[in-house]
């Protein structure tokens, strides 16, 4: 059985100022979505289901709807701040969203198959489809997940600080903790440091492994998620900025034993669009890209992309 692939499409870029999911970034107008389904089609991956809300569908489906067509199954799940969940009677109001790990809750009953949870605004790069796919297809259960870890020097922005999870793993490459770090930056020194809350500063290493939320499950994870987000609910659902990510689902499963989570690593150059200034950098990359042979011209058109599998 082929991985879908699991693209979460519902937020919206508060410090970029707009629906970025859909934004023109490629030499033909190409959304980087665009991108990582191409690269999840070559890599063997056999359905897309994109997470979005109502309110984005209209124009979500204008700008994708029809460009895979035959290349791969598309399928839409719906998030919404009060999208159904088994063991929540009424949500409390609020007008945050949930976090990640609720999006990706909407979509369970979609999705019965190993598959691999990304963000939608960035860009991964082929080799951790590749890795994914073969982690999917031949190692991932219900006790073993896996993750592709990214170089921190390979994920920061040139325009302001970033935050990513930084991990740390076990000589067999399994993830032990996930830690959230806020205002990343590389200063002049040519150092890159993070801030903690008390505005205390700590160096980084530039080859410390990040989480950019690209994370393999098998379909098991659903009821473990819905549980401890039916308990996030009880405890936080009245504070509004408090949200359920899944960074907090792996650290569960592993600090309690209920499974293992391999790091693979890409030594890929991640691009997003964290501040509108960093636009221009990223459409000079898939400019780049294109122009040395890694994506064609015309990404969508054209002959049906063939599966590497």
């Amino acid at each position: 059985m082929k991985p879908t692939l699991l693209i979460l499409a519902a937020g919206m870029g508060s410090r970029y100022g707009g629906l970025k999911q859909a934004d023109s970034i490629g030499p033909n107008g190409e959304a980087i979505i665009e991108y990582s389904v191409f690269d999840a089609i070559r890599a063997g991956f056999g359905k897309v289901v994109f997470v979005i809300r109502k309110s984005i569908e209209a124009d979500f489906k204008e700008k994708f709807a029809g460009k895979f067509d035959g290349k791969i199954k598309i399928e839409y799940a719906f998030q919404e701040i009060d999208t159904p969940i088994e063991g929540i009677s009424k949500f409390p109001e609020r007008k945050k969203p949930w976090g990640t790990g609720h999006a990706m809750l909407v979509a369970r009953d979609l999705i019965h198959e190993p598959f691999l949870v990304i963000n939608a605004d960035d860009f991964y790069g082929y080799d951790s489809f590749r890795q994914m796919a073969q982690f999917l297809t031949k190692k991932c259960n219900s006790k073993h997940l896996g993750m592709v870890g990214y170089l921190l020097k390979n994920t920061l922005s040139e325009n302001g600080s970033v935050s990513r999870g930084v991990c740390e793993t076990d000589s067999n490459h399994l993830l032990t903790s996930v830690t959230e770090r806020t205002k990343i930056i590389r200063e002049s020194n040519g150092q890159i440091y993070y801030y903690d809350e008390h505005h205390g500063k700590h160096a980084l290493a530039d080859d410390t492994i990040v989480s950019m939320n690209y994370w393999g499950f098998s379909p098991k994870i659903f009821e473990v998620a819905r549980k401890m987000f039916v308990q996030f609910i009880a405890e936080q659902g009245h504070n509004p900025s408090a949200e359920f990510y899944i960074p907090r689902i792996a650290n569960e499963m592993i600090q309690t034993g209920k499974a293992d989570l391999t790091v693979m690593t890409s030594r890929d150059q991640w691009y997003g669009i964290t501040y509108q200034e960093d636009k221009q950098v990223v459409q000079q990359a898939f400019w780049a890209l294109t122009t040395i042979g890694v994506y064609p011209n015309q990404l969508t058109q054209g002959e049906k992309v063939e599966s590497n599998r």
